[in-house]
């Protein structure tokens, strides 16, 4: 969930981190740290959280004859 209680304190979702690489990040605080690092400072940014993507149905269980009227 985006808006969860206890969320992860990592850079990755601090306002105060700016994305360098995959595994680098910025922070206005603490200078150049890593992704999984976490300070005092954390501030949650719901806008960079990404949602997991969902699973493709499988539709291979159905035949044509389920999808015509």
């Amino acid at each position: 969930m985006l808006f969860r209680k206890k969320i992860d304190r990592f850079c990755s979702y601090c306002v105060y981190a700016g994305k360098l690489d995959d595994e680098t990040y910025l922070c206005a605080k603490r200078g150049f740290v890593a992704a999984c690092h976490h300070c005092r400072k954390f501030k949650y940014d719901p806008l960079k959280r990404v949602p997991k993507r969902r699973k493709p149905k499988d539709f291979s269980e159905y035949d044509e004859l389920d999808f015509s009227l």
